[in-house]
């Protein structure tokens, strides 16, 4: 009876974590800036998950619990958490606007450069409420399951580090036109 139930448990598992793999990969690599630490991450975010689902209650936010596993699991494994993990877009799903000269791949790039550049300057819960919002399009609900803090706490440093990354662009960006 205890196997049937094991079995259950792991096949329930499996269909809700097994569509996340790609996000959470993604998101481990953002934060490590690392593919094989973002992979090792990954790894014992679903080791932990699976362990512990037992404790998850079905009809709750899965998406939400498991970020928070990844999240945690990543935080642990830093000694005082580095200010300064560098950030990289992936480019490769941009729709393109309109036929490609060499000129606007350039532009388009060095503009990318610049947001990598002020991202990685950003404190990390900074950084990582724009990657929850802004890429992995989650809800401010999510979020703050994710992050565990209230939802007002979600809205207001979602409105301050856009801010601090809206002023550090502009800030680079008139730098570099009286450079």
């Amino acid at each position: 009876m205890e196997v049937a139930k094991d079995r259950v448990r792991a096949a329930t598992f499996e269909e809700l974590a097994m569509p996340l793999f790609e996000q959470l990969y993604n998101f481990a690599h953002w934060l490590t800036q690392d593919r094989s630490e973002a992979e090792d991450l990954v790894q014992e975010t679903y080791a932990k998950a699976l362990r512990g689902f037992s404790s998850f209650q079905l009809g709750t936010n899965f998406r939400a619990w498991i970020y928070r596993i990844l999240r945690n699991t990543f935080l642990t494994s830093r000694t005082g958490l580095k200010a300064n993990i560098p950030l990289e877009f992936d480019d490769s799903s941009e729709p393109s606007a309109g036929p490609d000269t060499p000129e606007t791949v350039l532009l388009e790039r060095a503009q990318q450069q610049v947001v990598q550049d002020v991202m990685a300057e950003l404190p990390v819960n900074y950084r990582e409420i724009l990657l929850l919002c802004e890429v992995e399009e989650m809800s401010y609900h999510e979020i703050a399951e994710t992050l565990a803090v209230p939802m007002g706490t979600v809205m207001s440093r979602l409105s301050r580090a856009r801010k601090a990354l809206r002023d550090r662009l502009r800030q680079k960006l008139q730098g570099e036109t009286h450079a």
